[in-house]
């Protein structure tokens, strides 16, 4: 199956629209269509339901769209890191957000350094949960993240283990407290599902008030707008007044991995991934304690 007939077909499925799919894709409709009809041919199903006011994915042409997007991503992610590897000085890029690599950057890349193929280091500087996509799309060859994540088309191993502190503002009654409970805290957050329940609390938070690091993050805690649960690393990284910190022992803990595309084959690479990974003890994490 070549690329082409693949671009044409999500162009079509995103669209639900003959027209716009071939202006988006600067052709006209009749090659579009012919294409199409190909593709179906040659698969031997239907993709989409026609009418003459309609255009509507199937179930093969649903199944297709996913599988076509990841197959697309993968062919301009090897290009990409094939014109990386090829240029002139070849760097690998280390995707991080700007606070979250739990205080480690400069020790794994301290050992990365004595990796017989390591290479420089480029590190790509990104925002909430964008690691995964510059991963799969080829523009990191490596990441730092925290758990959880989408795994899809990335393998990935821990790095760090840390217990979870609450951040309060400094007149929150709970600050009188050394320790607090989860049910203190009255979050949206419970077992079994704590660590998705959680992701998609600070996903909220993102959205509704635009916060790309964690400074924007802790400021919102010292005014008083949100409280929010941490990795411990946090405390002797960001202290910052009018914000405090306290151990919640029945907190999930957080947990950094280093994540990878898994196609992967370059030795650089992988002596970055082992580095990282020379950080955890033989369990398989470095456990931090409070």
């Amino acid at each position: 199956m070549e690329s082409r007939p693949l671009r044409y077909f999500v162009a079509v499925a995103e669209e639900l629209n003959f027209a716009r799919a071939a202006e988006r894709l600067s052709i006209s409709s009749p090659p579009l269509s012919r294409t199409i009809r190909k593709l179906e041919a040659e698969l031997g199903v239907t993709l989409f339901e026609r009418t003459t006011h309609t255009v509507a994915l199937t179930q093969a042409g649903t199944v297709l769209l996913a599988e076509a997007r990841t197959a697309l991503d993968a062919l301009e992610a090897a290009g990409r890191r094939a014109r990386r590897a090829g240029s002139p000085e070849p760097k690998l890029v280390l995707a991080v957000k700007a606070d979250g690599d739990a205080g480690l950057m400069e020790a794994i890349l301290a050992r990365y350094a004595a990796e017989p193929a390591s290479e420089p280091v480029a590190v790509r500087l990104c925002g909430w949960g964008e690691q995964p996509r510059l991963l799969r799309q080829g523009e990191a060859d490596a990441a730092l993240i925290h758990e959880p994540f989408d795994h899809t088309g990335l393998d990935a191993e821990t790095v760090t283990v840390e217990p979870r502190v609450v951040a309060l503002a400094a007149a929150h009654p709970l600050a009188a407290r050394d320790r607090v409970s989860l049910a203190d805290l009255d979050l949206p957050v419970s077992e079994p599902t704590y660590p998705g329940d959680l992701h998609r609390y600070l996903d909220k938070i993102v959205d509704e008030y635009g916060v790309r690091d964690l400074p924007q993050l802790l400021k919102l805690v010292a005014l008083g707008d949100i409280i929010t649960l941490l990795p411990e690393s946090v405390v002797s990284l960001y202290p910052r007044p009018g914000v405090v910190y306290r151990y919640v022992p029945d907190a999930p803990p957080a947990t950094l991995a280093i994540a990878w595309p898994q196609q992967s084959r370059s030795p650089a690479t992988a002596a970055l991934v082992r580095a990282a990974g020379s950080l955890a003890d033989p369990e398989g994490a470095h456990v931090r304690r409070g």
